[in-house]
């Protein structure tokens, strides 16, 4: 039977893992290598990790760092940051990385995703869609470079058109939840879930295990990414890698079954 995904989400900044807040304010947290190590003695899922220093500074992604996690991980890994051309998207797949994820250069190339799914096939191709809500309204908009840029783009519609482009994957990144801990917006990610036939995964928000289960609850199916929630324990937010346990992970399944 199919499962929901559990994936970290690990973002890097100068070379080390970092955790933001409403993408501002990186605390490091620990060297990402490490967290991979621990990662796979938890048996996460699948791992995403985010250099969030390359679409920012204009800097090309760091092969000999990927490749060193790519000899690390044991499990499957989505990498983003600073991937502009199809060249770049085979030599990470050529690392023996499973996705990789682009964001500011869907939205200025579309086609870029089309490109790149005829090269390394859809499947391994994941579009990152930062969201924020409009100011004095109830829909949103995408934004880009670490959520610094607004480009006006219906998150929706968007989506819409990378099915179309062919994408495998969709992720909805909440910048106003990131970090906070207080839950998912579950309001957003229903719009496009009913929207689009493309495999979504839901990011931004998580502060229990319970806001994982309401994410199944609602959408069955579907990828549950989280941060904070990994690397922090406790109101202190002392830094611990932690992974939910598989009794955890087969409830959700049999909950789902009740359904």
């Amino acid at each position: 039977m199919l499962r929901p995904r559990i994936i970290p989400c690990l973002l890097i900044h100068d070379k080390g893992l970092v955790k933001t807040t409403k993408f501002s304010d990186p605390v490091y947290v620990g060297d990402p290598l490490n967290a991979v190590k621990i990662f796979n003695e938890k048996e996460a899922d699948e791992i995403v990790i985010l250099d969030i220093d390359c679409s920012s500074k204009n800097r090309r992604p760091d092969m000999k760092l990927l490749e060193q996690l790519a000899l690390e991980c044991r499990m499957p890994m989505c990498y983003g940051g600073g991937i502009k051309t199809v060249e770049q998207a085979k030599d990470i797949i050529s690392l023996g990385i499973e996705k990789i994820a682009i964001s500011s250069a869907a939205i200025e190339n579309p086609r870029l995703v089309s490109d790149i799914a005829n090269a390394i096939g859809n499947q391994s191709v994941v579009v990152v869609l930062d969201v924020k809500k409009k100011s004095f309204s109830s829909s949103y908009e995408v934004w880009t470079y670490n959520g610094k840029k607004n480009t006006k783009i219906s998150p929706l519609e968007f989506s819409k058109q990378l099915e179309e482009f062919g994408v495998g994957e969709i992720v909805i990144n909440s910048i106003e939840n990131d970090g906070m801990m207080k839950g998912f917006n579950l309001d957003l990610v229903n719009e496009i879930y009913n929207s689009v036939n493309v495999p979504l995964t839901v990011l931004g928000g998580a502060g229990s295990l319970d806001d994982i289960k309401a994410v199944v609850d609602k959408f069955g199916i579907i990828g549950v990414a989280a941060g904070s929630l990994f690397v922090f324990k406790g109101k202190l937010k002392a830094v611990l890698i932690n992974y939910p346990s598989v009794e955890f992970k087969d409830s959700l399944v049999d909950s789902r079954k009740s359904l």
